[in-house]
């Protein structure tokens, strides 16, 4: 999520565990708190696809957070001036604010590495945006009052519980575009394929749907208002003949541990030389992905791809806000013109059912 969400989340939880003994100190030292496993973006680890993959990592981790956490609780119940406040309470203080931060991240596409340093995928239940104007209001409200009134904890403690209300309604709405999906994938053949269903730019209203098969990657948008109005689907190539030659390689045998297999692939010449490109489909939508990286370089004499220390592509600009308009128009229209292909560059577009 968005810093001033994790900067009001950590002040909300510290209001509420510790606001009644410390007051608005409570609030600050939370905020503070909530942002400190983002501070990996200062991080250099050489390249643009270690940068991109190893955010969320070992910050995010709730094994290094739970401890860090406690060794916090442990400092302050011996130095800390306030010597009415117990262990379990700095404990409980220090380890809710830090860890509540990947959880909630968690709930986001982009994927956390929760259970670092344990080899295992990132952890992605994706069931907001990573700006949600509709979480993040309670919670700054809660702690606006709390410091205001120097009452630390009743504000906070009111704003979790409304925050918390939106994420059970935004699970909710998931689970409906969900049950409405399957027997349309079904239809298909797609129901064992994987598939992705993720909120759409600051709303649990619309959702995106993207399912892989091979090459194909098929979109849709479904609004929970659509009721029994058919899923029209989108089908776009994803450059699948290109992919055993980047899982050759470090960077994109990487990538796809990170995203796979929300991967496209794509041949493009850079300074006069092909060069193989990956870009994350999860994150943005067709016309609109934010994320993409060179991996290989071919050697034309030899017949060969070569690796490359890999670089992020510009996205081309885009009219974002027109998008956006449409965007809120379908949430509640089942017809409104929006075909994501129009979006997309023409080699990438197979079948555009809209």
């Amino acid at each position: 999520m968005d810093s001033i969400t994790q900067a009001a989340l950590g002040a909300a939880v510290g209001g509420a565990v510790l606001g009644r003994r410390l007051g608005r100190k409570s609030i600050l030292i939370g905020a503070a708190l909530g942002t400190l496993p983002d501070l990996d973006v200062v991080l250099d680890y050489g390249d643009a696809v270690a940068n991109y993959t190893e955010h969320r990592g070992f910050s995010h981790s709730l094994f290094v957070l739970t401890g860090l956490g406690t060794l916090m609780a442990l400092l302050a119940a011996r130095f800390a001036p306030a010597r009415d406040i117990s262990l379990r309470h700095w404990w409980l203080f220090f380890v809710l604010c830090l860890t509540t931060h990947p959880l909630l991240d968690a709930l986001t596409t982009y994927g956390t590495q929760l259970w670092w340093p344990l080899d295992v995928r990132p952890s992605a239940w994706p069931i907001v945006f990573i700006i949600d104007p509709l979480y993040t209001l309670p919670l700054l409200i809660g702690i606006i009052v709390a410091l205001v009134s120097g009452n630390g904890r009743r504000g906070p403690a009111w704003g979790l519980a409304l925050s918390s209300l939106y994420l059970v309604f935004a699970f909710g709405a998931k689970s409906l575009v969900e049950y409405r999906l399957a027997p349309e994938l079904a239809e298909r053949g797609l129901q064992e394929a994987p598939r992705l269903v993720q909120p759409t730019p600051f709303n649990t209203l619309l959702w995106r749907v993207t399912v892989i098969d091979g090459d194909d990657q098929h979109e849709a948008l479904v609004s929970v208002f659509d009721g029994a109005s058919p899923i029209q689907f989108e089908r776009f190539s994803r450059g699948a003949q290109w992919e055993p030659a980047a899982l050759a390689s470090a960077n994109g045998a990487r990538l796809d541990w990170f995203a796979g297999p929300y991967l496209r692939y794509d041949v493009e010449l850079i300074d006069d030389v092909p060069t193989l490109t990956a870009t994350d489909l999860r994150l943005g939508f067709p016309g609109f992905h934010p994320f993409t990286f060179t991996l290989l370089e071919a050697d034309l004499d030899a017949g060969q791809w070569h690796p490359l220390a890999s670089e992020q592509r510009e996205t081309p600009a885009r009219a974002n806000g027109e998008a956006l308009a449409l965007l809120g128009q379908r949430i509640l229209d089942p017809e409104a013109p929006l075909c994501l292909g129009e979006l997309v560059d023409e080699r990438w577009r197979e079948e555009v059912a809209c």
